[in-house]
């Protein structure tokens, strides 16, 4: 019985080297980078796109990096008076990190951690 045991697990062993297995396939405790170190397409980590965005707020076109960067991961909180206008503070639930946009000029006018549902005026002005 142990003698089948080891076969087998030295043909598996083999199989998976030889079809070239992601190794975290094999070891799931390989997987230790955080979501923080984590990059994508673009090559920034979560926490680099943050400060991106941060560091290009009330410049025009941020908005359209916000979207690049967090595409498909902002809900909308609310609306309120800021911007030339009305700005919509999205939420990053993964993040946990809200944004203030003004879609009149497509910038991001404050940026903050947590759940803001309503940033204060002279931060959205």
């Amino acid at each position: 019985m142990k003698r089948t045991s080891l076969l087998a697990a030295i043909a598996l062993a083999t199989v998976a080297t030889t079809i070239n297995l992601p190794a975290q396939l094999i070891n799931p405790s390989a997987l230790t980078a955080s979501a923080e170190e984590m990059k994508d397409a673009t090559g920034l980590t979560i926490q680099q796109k943050i400060d991106k965005v941060t560091q290009t707020k009330g410049q025009f076109g941020g908005g359209d990096q916000l979207r690049r960067f967090f595409f498909g991961d902002l809900e909308p909180l609310g609306v309120q008076p800021g911007g030339a206008g009305m700005v919509v503070n999205l939420y990053n639930k993964a993040n946990n990190v809200t944004f203030s946009y003004c879609a009149t000029f497509d910038v991001v006018v404050a940026v903050k951690m947590g759940k803001v549902t309503r940033f204060a005026p002279e931060e959205v002005k």
